[in-house]
């Protein structure tokens, strides 16, 4: 990656003056290129959605196995667990690699095409693989943290090979990177963003080799995974927050919002966030993979260093979302960006309850994932027309809402049964549900994660109908290069 010409002065905070706060609103916009770049981004995006499809699908039966009015029918604990074995792996590793791939198609130059639609098919071989991997054989779920797994042969192949796929994804976004330049405004800003983010990627993909390579033999098979992902599960986080940072300030101004954040702070913005990831080699060199201390630092590093870039563009994005005009055409993007600001924040509060091993573990996790996949709906959302897509039906300008109001009631229902104890990675029978008050909290909890669903396969309604449909004519161009 070439060097940025950033001068000392632009960090520095001198005379009073907060840097963060430029009257010059840089426009974040990003670059949606009409060359072979296009094809390859709508390839990627095709997959994330199909992703996101089948994960919802998955997520219908696992809600149903732990909703009190439902779970009788499904009689064995297995069945929950394999389903949210899939639904995870597919709507986090699966959707945000292919989202990833789509903005680094956009993002970089016509290098390395080839490898390109070579990292999608492998990726999505994977992908096909573990999505039928419970239908083909036999297995027992591992609910290991970042990458549960089925162990059987055909999901731990497809497995191997999404992975294999992801690193030629995550290497030709590195192969084919383009400078930020010397003209630092909005767009240069995202780029770097983008950028740094394939670097997190790479990072993430290296610590996952380096455990494999670093686990002792003869572990119990729960064990062996947990820590096989352990490290590499926490560096993904920093992928995912580049990806929401690169996605609030592009929402903000596709809202029409002038984001009083200079786009010079914007890299060091994106900087800090990524700056941590490259800790990651001294802690596995400092530490055995299997150590309580290797466990509490990466947990460390994943909790501090994100925070410092998070909370000052989230307020700038607020405060230029509070001042943009409401526009029919941006509410799509608004109601995304509004939706993913509240359940991330929702989420972070609920991480500092947590206390035990209980459902308030994946409230916290549910809100900030979520706020991330809203984000990146938005994105997709405002990247849909200038694809070459129709234009987004009214439908659009609601469904972030109903994703994110159910997905709030998910998560205060799980919060709310964490407070007595329900424990977390149970179903049915298994979460030995008591009282009235739990009762309740699981049963706002099923309601919210199926208007969430609901909420899903709307999305993948309309970007279906809108790929499928004819480009409008006369396209606005602007920021395409």
């Amino acid at each position: 990656m070439n060097p940025i010409r950033v001068s000392s002065s632009a960090i520095a905070v001198a005379g009073g003056r907060a840097l963060w706060a430029d009257t010059r609103a840089p426009d974040y916009a990003l670059a949606a290129p009409r060359d072979a770049r296009r094809t390859l981004a709508i390839a990627w995006l095709v997959l994330a959605t199909l992703a996101l499809a089948a994960a919802g699908a998955f997520s219908l039966l696992l809600v149903a196995a732990r909703t009190p009015q439902l779970m009788h029918l499904f009689p064995t604990f297995d069945f929950f667990r394999v389903a949210l074995v899939v639904h995870v792996d597919l709507s986090v590793l699966v959707w945000f690699f292919a989202i990833a791939g789509t903005l680094w198609s956009l993002n970089g130059s016509t290098r390395f095409i080839a490898l390109g639609w070579g990292a999608l098919g492998i990726t999505a071989l994977g992908a096909a693989l573990m999505a039928a991997a419970p239908f083909l054989a036999p297995g027992h779920a591992i609910m290991s943290n970042y990458v549960p797994v089925i162990d059987n042969a055909p999901f731990l192949s497809g497995l191997v090979v999404f992975a294999f796929g992801a690193a030629a994804c995550t290497l030709r976004g590195l192969a084919a990177v383009r400078p930020v330049g010397t003209i630092i405004d909005g767009a240069a800003a995202l780029r770097f963003g983008l950028n740094v983010a394939a670097v997190a990627a790479a990072m993430a993909l290296l610590a996952f080799a380096w455990s494999y390579l670093a686990l002792p033999a003869g572990l119990p098979r729960a064990s062996y995974f947990e820590v096989l992902f352990w490290g590499g599960g926490h560096v993904l986080q920093f992928l995912y927050t580049l990806l929401m940072l690169v996605a609030w300030l592009a929402l903000a101004t596709a809202c029409g919002g002038r984001v009083p954040l200079s786009a010079r702070v914007a890299i060091v913005m994106f900087a800090i966030a990524a700056a941590a990831v490259f800790a990651t080699p001294a802690i596995y060199l400092a530490y055995e993979v299997t150590s309580g201390e290797h466990r509490r630092v990466m947990t460390w590093l994943m909790r501090v260093a994100g925070g410092f870039a998070i909370v000052p563009v989230a307020a700038a994005v607020a405060i230029a979302l509070a001042r943009a005009p409401r526009l029919r055409a941006s509410a799509p993007m608004r109601a995304a960006l509004i939706a993913s600001l509240l359940l991330f924040g929702a989420g972070g509060i609920m991480g500092f309850a947590i206390e035990g091993s209980n459902t308030r573990i994946p409230a916290h996790y549910h809100g900030c994932i979520v706020g991330v996949t809203l984000a990146l709906m938005g994105l997709v959302y405002a990247l849909l027309p200038r694809l070459g897509s129709a234009p987004l039906p009214r439908s659009a300008a609601l469904q972030p809402y109903v994703y994110g109001i159910g997905q709030l009631m998910h998560i205060v229902g799980l919060m709310w049964s964490g407070g007595y104890g329900v424990q977390r990675k149970v179903a049915g029978a298994e979460q030995a549900l008591k009282s009235g008050s739990e009762m309740f909290g699981m049963g706002l909890m099923g309601a919210g994660g199926l208007l969430a669903i609901v909420g899903g396969f709307m999305f993948v309604a309309i970007v279906a109908r809108c790929a499928w449909q004819r480009p409008r004519v006369g396209m606005n161009r602007a920021h395409d290069r």
